[in-house]
């Protein structure tokens, strides 16, 4: 508990995350051990950050700067959105499923969520769609970027708790897809119960038009294709594949003549400024859990859970609550390693298969990013519409239930996470 306290001051302080694990990680040293922490921290950190499986984080990063910078969302609009005019809720659904598409070429929800957004927004409103469901949309399906592959999320779980950063990917993709499907789901029902709302139909296309349009989608299926078939062919490794996106990436912002000097300087930036920040986190949080381990902290924390014998799924409620008030207060990239640090021996000790936990946990993650008050994609539709923290909140809300929801038939099937990379591997 002394430990908890001394991580939350430090991080209401205003100090970086990362810094304020590093203090916390010393604390503990200093006030529970008499192990050297210095010697102990150099070991620890060298040891978290040199790391193969780590190298394909800061390559995926950079992909999806890359592409956040190219015209694959305008391809991808033009491509979806004479196949949706059937559907009830009709173009809302592009927000989905273009995030959908998006996030397995690209790994991030910011990047997911910004790069769709820019074009389907103006769009949509342009067409008389209602805004509040057009970013409550956009705002939640942004998030698949972290759980459809490749995920940058599932690279920091996967190295934190040293489980394969493959079986990781292959789990994400079915729960992925439903999630997107309970989201459009909701839109159709949105959209049959709200008509009044909803701006007239447009005419129709013939299939013709239909098919012509579809060549849009050609270059982000192939980099899907090039992406994650070469890690599920045995081909490349996920570190391969992610250089494999970045080359694709590049030819493909070359063609749509978005890549120049200036943007390519600016990417490369911006996959820095970002793969250094979850690196130090990962830092940190490495030399806190081996601070922990010193202490005995972790067996303690078992023993104390295991004393109210929760059942696996009573433990997998508290820490669902648990996750949702971190979420408010932490990033997702926090929230991973802080809990790979400190609640995956209770996790293991309870039977709990890791690999699913990994999909529970960036659930989790998806969950605190439309969550205020530092929900990211909260604060980056802000920043896109103009719109206050609280309509984008309460636009958010409807799928934040889906979210939860989608909790309790993860739990109640597992297998939706565990069978295709049984299959696969």
């Amino acid at each position: 508990m002394l430990v908890l306290l001394v991580l939350l001051l430090l991080l209401g302080s205003g100090l970086w995350i990362a810094v304020a694990l590093l203090g916390t990680a010393l604390f503990v040293f200093f006030a529970g051990t008499t192990s050297p922490a210095g010697s102990i921290m150099a070991t620890t950190i060298w040891g978290s950050s040199a790391s193969w499986t780590l190298t394909a984080l800061p390559v995926f990063i950079w992909m999806g700067e890359i592409l956040f910078r190219s015209r694959l969302s305008e391809e991808m609009f033009r491509g979806l959105a004479p196949w949706l005019g059937w559907l009830p809720g009709r173009l809302l659904h592009v927000n989905v499923l273009g995030c959908g598409i998006f996030a397995a070429a690209c790994g991030s929800s910011a990047a997911t969520m910004a790069t769709i957004g820019r074009i389907s927004l103006p769009e949509l409103q342009r067409r008389g769609y209602p805004a509040e469901v057009s970013m409550g949309a956009l705002t939640s399906a942004g998030t698949l970027g972290i759980m459809i592959p490749p995920s940058i999320t599932f690279i920091v779980y996967g190295v934190s708790a040293e489980v394969s950063i493959a079986k990781l990917f292959a789990a994400g993709i079915v729960p992925g897809i439903v999630l997107m499907l309970l989201f459009m789901g909701y839109l159709m029902i949105w959209a049959l119960t709200h008509s009044n709302q909803m701006p007239p139909a447009e005419p129709g296309s013939q299939f013709v038009e239909k098919l012509k349009s579809s060549r849009h989608l050609i270059p982000v299926v192939l980099l899907i294709a090039l992406v994650i078939g070469s890690i599920y062919t045995g081909l490349a490794t996920p570190t391969e594949s992610a250089a494999l996106g970045v080359a694709g990436a590049l030819i493909l912002s070359a063609v749509s003549g978005t890549l120049n000097w200036a943007s390519f300087i600016e990417s490369i930036r911006e996959a820095v400024r970002t793969s250094c920040m979850i690196a130090f986190i990962i830092m940190g949080s490495m030399f806190l859990s081996a601070a922990v381990d010193f202490t005995g902290l972790p067996h303690e924390i078992a023993k104390f859970i295991d004393s109210f014998e929760f059942s696996p799924n009573g433990l997998l409620l508290t820490l669902t609550i648990l996750f949702a008030i971190l979420g408010c207060f932490l990033d997702g990239v926090s929230i991973v390693v802080l809990a790979s640090s400190l609640l995956l021996p209770t996790v293991q000790a309870a039977g709990i298969d890791l690999i699913w936990f990994g999909v529970f946990m960036v659930l989790m993650v998806e969950m605190s990013m439309v969550t205020p008050p530092v929900g990211l994609n909260l604060f980056i539709m802000q920043m896109m519409s103009g719109r206050d923290l609280g309509f984008v909140s309460r636009a958010a809300l409807p799928f934040f239930a889906i979210m939860v929801a989608f909790v309790v038939l993860l739990v109640a099937f597992p297998k939706m996470a565990t069978l295709l990379p049984q299959i696969l591997f």
